[in-house]
């Protein structure tokens, strides 16, 4: 596969242009976007921003900030949608989507039993008139972007063009210096 036929990399070719809910936030390192086609608010997918297929070929620095994103993303999930705990997956194994990617998934206390752990994937597979829209998605992302503003911090900007850099390796450091 090249990075012509790789959906991410072709939603990274339009940053400037990426509504909120495929730019939730970023940084450097990585984007973090609601899944499309689920079924469950708050369903984010968190990608490198660059062309790489196995976790072991992440950076130095992407792997730094991986886990901090990880975090910060069940955090804000949990502060946002009151999930009792997140989902983190990593397969990266279907046509056109071979690029690395995490699903960071809200687990929600009343998801039926079939739907808990792989079976939360059944949430991608639903019919249209079931999926998160793209307004409500939207909204999410807006909600999302003040829950992760670093204290101090202004407010989030709507478009990825503008937004706030927020590199949250970084975020929590109290030495500017660092």
């Amino acid at each position: 596969m090249t990075t012509a036929d790789c959906y991410a990399c072709g939603q990274e070719a339009r940053f400037a242009e990426l509504p909120p809910r495929e730019c939730v936030v970023s940084d450097r390192h990585w984007r973090v976007a609601h899944g499309f086609n689920a079924a469950l608010p708050g369903w984010l997918v968190l990608l490198p921003r660059r062309h790489v297929t196995a976790v072991h070929d992440l950076t130095d620095a992407e792997a730094a900030a991986l886990g901090v994103w990880q975090v910060k993303l069940s955090r804000a999930l949990r502060g946002v949608t009151g999930c009792v705990k997140t989902y983190v997956v990593q397969f990266a194994e279907a046509e056109g989507f071979a690029h690395v990617h995490f699903h960071i998934v809200p687990r929600m206390a009343d998801l039926p039993p079939e739907q808990r752990g792989p079976g939360v994937f059944e949430l991608l597979r639903r019919p249209e008139p079931e999926r998160v829209p793209a307004d409500q998605a939207d909204r999410m992302a807006h909600t999302l972007r003040a829950h992760l503003r670093p204290s101090g911090q202004g407010a989030l900007r709507a478009g990825p063009a503008d937004a706030l850099p927020y590199d949250p390796v970084r975020a929590d450091r109290r030495d500017p210096a660092d």
